[in-house]
């Protein structure tokens, strides 16, 4: 009887530390969800980041571009014939833009383009941002970079 016993509550002490209870779980679920929700916002507010300075590079390439076709044509593409005017070939059979292609801004939108400007310059040349509308601060500019 005596053996029963000690083998009763040898089980009785495995059986208290053998797993986790619910709460310990619940704990490190909450704090894996601290974790991973503070790291995610660090992570898309540099991905929004980047994709605002590609914008940025994006506007200056068709800035040059839209220079070389001055030289070449001695004014800017008017507003109608806009950016597509350089994926055209000059004379040289070169494009104006690097692999005759247009490119999208990092939100998959067309660049707006207006020729004359309306901000000083030949030329206005605007994305609209992540929310794809005209107006507010997300707009990344020529005129204001």
């Amino acid at each position: 009887m005596r053996h029963l016993r000690k083998l009763t509550a040898v089980l009785r002490a495995y059986r208290r530390t053998n797993g986790f209870t619910l709460l310990e779980v619940m704990v490190v679920l909450v704090i894996l969800g601290l974790i991973v929700g503070t790291v995610s916002v660090a992570v898309f507010s540099q991905l929004e980041k980047a994709k605002r300075r590609e914008a940025v590079l994006q506007i200056r390439a068709i800035e040059q571009a839209l220079d070389a076709y001055r030289l070449d044509n001695g004014k800017y593409p008017s507003t109608a014939d806009g950016l597509d005017a350089l994926t055209t070939k000059n004379d040289s059979g070169e494009c104006y833009l690097k692999g005759c292609k247009l490119p999208k801004d990092p939100w998959g939108n067309d660049y707006v383009y207006i020729s004359p400007g309306q901000h000083g310059g030949g030329y206005d040349i605007e994305s609209y941002g992540s929310d794809g509308a005209d107006g507010g601060e997300k707009d990344i500019e020529s005129w204001n970079m």
